[in-house]
């Protein structure tokens, strides 16, 4: 979570493979459009130019002039604050439209022909379509991870959310709407009908499938960064605080399904073991750092419901992760760092959080799950909340599904993973006294295996 600067070396590797990205990212995209179900957003406008009667443009050099525009804009909406190197968004632009000929040169062999039946060749070009946006997504994932530089159609709309106070998402998912219209009205103007071929199903496809495969994707591409950092660089990153580092403060992690007790199971192991817990005080903590209210920052922690989820995959993009302006990451930042800090500093009960992978190379962290059958937790938060129990199992489910997806986002692995924890206690079968009891014997248990096996605490 500590910023790295960068040698020159480093950034030369970033530059090249960059380069190389480019080209992965134009031939999923031309290899979509060949599929003829429809272009992605971005490329409407710019194919269906390419295909007017007379254009002496081609493609690539429309996504050039289109790019263009899209730098102009961010000079004009940022000023100032339009940093220097995002100027290398103008070579990027024209090696991406130089690129973009060249694909679509060597995809053209590809196409499917239009006279097949349709019982052959729609599936066809759905399999390509599907190929060609995998392909796409896999160059996008390797964008992100590279780090360095952005396209001007993924800086188009950062600019306007970065000048508007917007969400990225939400200001993604408009441009791309409104390329979309802008393409619609090109290809009505020019040629008088719809083309599905032009502006299809794959459009509204490609929305949603790239940026759900960008996240199949993220997760199993760290091995760029051996080609990325310096080998000197990439061990002092890579490399593991020591032992040392924590103090041989133990600390207790309690991720907990809602109703099932976990918040009372931490207040009351914490004060029987005379530690400070952190649940709620987190809140106020981000919220003070960040100068976010406490209102917002419990809406977006440890929680992204169903509906933000598909917001965010349909604007899943090539930002940089360093450039990402998600108040949402911001937020998961602010509180990593504040649950780091807590660790390092003594013994302590932290509620919830992800705190248990946050903490995952602390030696002395007990990471505990704590959860309860879905009929006892909605009898739970029923007689929390003085609601019936119908609409507590709804709650229940839906705060439960929010944290689940809260957690693949962030640690691409499962929320109830036993690889994840090194306890797991059913409130159903041993109650709150038995739970916490359980807990503080773990605890004892750890402490005397590490003084066993290690330095005196």
């Amino acid at each position: 979570m500590e910023t790295r600067k960068r040698s020159r070396q480093e950034w030369a590797r970033r530059y090249a493979a960059f380069v190389v990205i480019l080209f992965v990212i134009a031939f999923g995209t031309s290899l979509s459009i060949r599929a003829n179900l429809g272009s992605s957003p971005i490329s409407a406008p710019p194919y269906v130019l390419s295909l007017v009667p007379g254009m002496g443009l081609t493609m690539g050099q429309l996504t050039m002039l289109m790019h263009v525009f899209f730098i102009t804009a961010q000079v004009a909406l940022l000023r100032r604050d339009f940093e220097r190197r995002q100027w290398l968004q103008i070579g990027v632009s024209l090696l991406f439209g130089f690129y973009t000929d060249l694909t679509m040169l060597l995809t053209s062999f590809m196409q499917v022909p239009f006279d097949l039946p349709p019982a052959i060749g729609l599936p066809l070009r759905l399999a390509e379509l599907l190929l060609g946006g995998a392909v796409l997504a896999f160059g996008i994932a390797l964008e992100v991870r590279c780090d360095s530089l952005m396209l001007a159609g993924e800086g188009f709309p950062l600019a306007i959310a970065k000048f508007s106070g917007r969400d990225f998402s939400r200001v993604k998912i408009c441009t791309d709407t409104l390329l979309v219209a802008v393409g619609s009205v090109f290809m009505l103007v020019f040629f008088g009908r719809w083309d599905w071929a032009m502006v299809g199903p794959g459009t509204l496809i490609s929305m949603f499938y790239v940026g759900m495969m960008v996240r199949v994707f993220s997760p199993h591409i760290a091995w760029l960064d051996a080609l990325l950092i310096p080998g000197a660089h990439r061990q002092q990153a890579g490399a593991a605080p020591s032992p040392d580092y924590w103090g041989g403060h133990t600390v207790v992690t309690i991720a907990r399904t809602y109703g099932s007790g976990g918040d009372a199971v931490g207040e009351e192991v914490a004060r029987r073991l005379g530690w400070p817990c952190y649940d709620r005080q987190l809140i106020d903590i981000t919220a003070r750092q960040m100068g976010y209210a406490p209102e917002f920052v419990e809406r977006s922690e440890q929680n992204i419901s169903a509906a933000r989820l598909w917001e965010m995959v349909a604007a899943d993009s090539g930002i940089p992760r360093s450039m990402n302006p998600s108040k949402d990451d911001a937020i998961f930042v602010s509180q990593s760092r504040t649950i780091r800090s807590l660790a390092h500093k003594g013994e302590c009960v932290i509620v919830g959080r992800l705190a248990n992978w946050i903490l995952r190379d602390d030696p002395h962290v007990v990471r505990v799950f704590v959860g309860s059958g879905a009929g006892e937790a909605a009898r739970r938060v029923a007689r929390q909340l003085g609601i019936g129990t119908d609409e507590a199992a709804r709650k229940a489910a839906r705060v439960n599904s929010g944290r689940a997806i809260h957690c693949r986002h962030y640690t691409g692995v499962r929320w109830a993973s036993p690889a994840a924890y090194d306890l797991m206690v059913n409130t159903d079968r041993m109650g709150i006294e038995g739970t916490v009891a359980t807990i503080i014997g773990a605890v004892v248990r750890s402490r005397k295996a590490a003084a066993a096996t290690g330095p005196a605490r």
